[in-house]
């Protein structure tokens, strides 16, 4: 099938159909990794039923295991690892205390997609701050499909490689598979610690993030300089 759009010239038709293999090049290799990710061996078998701070129907705080966090039917969970609080050390003004932007950006792009993501596979949100705030900043957003867990009282961030050994928050996201009644930890996204080209991010959930995609399509790209904010006022 020959493609066109009106008023292009032959030298940008030229380029295009280029760039069009290139792109069906990307989707092949897309593919290949995903069914590599899928045949990996098991991985390890998680240390502990970690306990969380979570919320009950009226909104009381109450514990959840993280078998708990897999629900009936299910035997994947996903769980992203949020920012908040982001760093002890921070000295920006709320750095220490308050939500991570782009992690708060990508979970607005992810409740969203809970409830077709839910269909499937189970999915939380594990963050340090306590439960009660965690869920009031939630309201503040207007998430209203994500499970959001408190991890305070364990060690789960520091045993999943989303926090450092001063205490700072790491954006991880990690993908646990249950069988019977073991839980192994399947897949982590490792390329936040791969090293990047200069004026490359880490992009370790950039196949998942829409923002960052989207903007890869424009003629501007990503703009480097170009951050997501709390709010946007101008």
């Amino acid at each position: 099938m020959s493609v066109t759009f009106p008023g292009e010239s032959a030298e940008y038709r030229e380029a295009r159909d280029r760039l069009l293999a290139e792109e069906v090049e990307l989707r092949c290799a897309m593919e290949r990794v995903a069914a590599a990710r899928r045949s990996l061996p098991p991985g390890g078998a998680v240390p502990e039923d970690y306990v969380f701070e979570g919320a009950g129907p009226g909104g009381e705080p109450t514990d959840v295991r993280l078998s708990e966090l897999f629900a009936p039917g299910h035997d994947s969970l996903i769980v992203y690892s949020f920012m908040f609080p982001r760093s002890p050390g921070d000295d920006r003004p709320g750095a220490a205390d308050g939500p991570c932007p782009s992690c708060t950006a990508f979970l607005d792009q992810l409740d969203g997609a809970a409830e077709h993501v839910t269909q499937r596979v189970s999915m939380a949100i594990v963050a340090k701050a306590p439960v009660e705030r965690l869920l009031a900043f939630a309201r503040e957003r207007g998430w209203r499909h994500l499970r959001l867990v408190s991890s305070r009282a364990n060690t789960y961030n520091r045993d999943y490689l989303a926090e450092s050994d001063t205490g700072s928050q790491l954006p991880l996201l990690n993908v646990f598979h249950r069988d019977g009644d073991e839980i192994r930890h399947f897949w982590g996204s490792e390329l936040f610690y791969a090293p990047t080209d200069p004026g490359q991010d880490p992009r370790h959930t950039g196949t998942v993030e829409p923002l960052w995609n989207l903007f890869d399509l424009t003629p501007a790209g990503r703009a480097g300089d170009w951050e997501e904010q709390l709010d946007y006022c101008c």
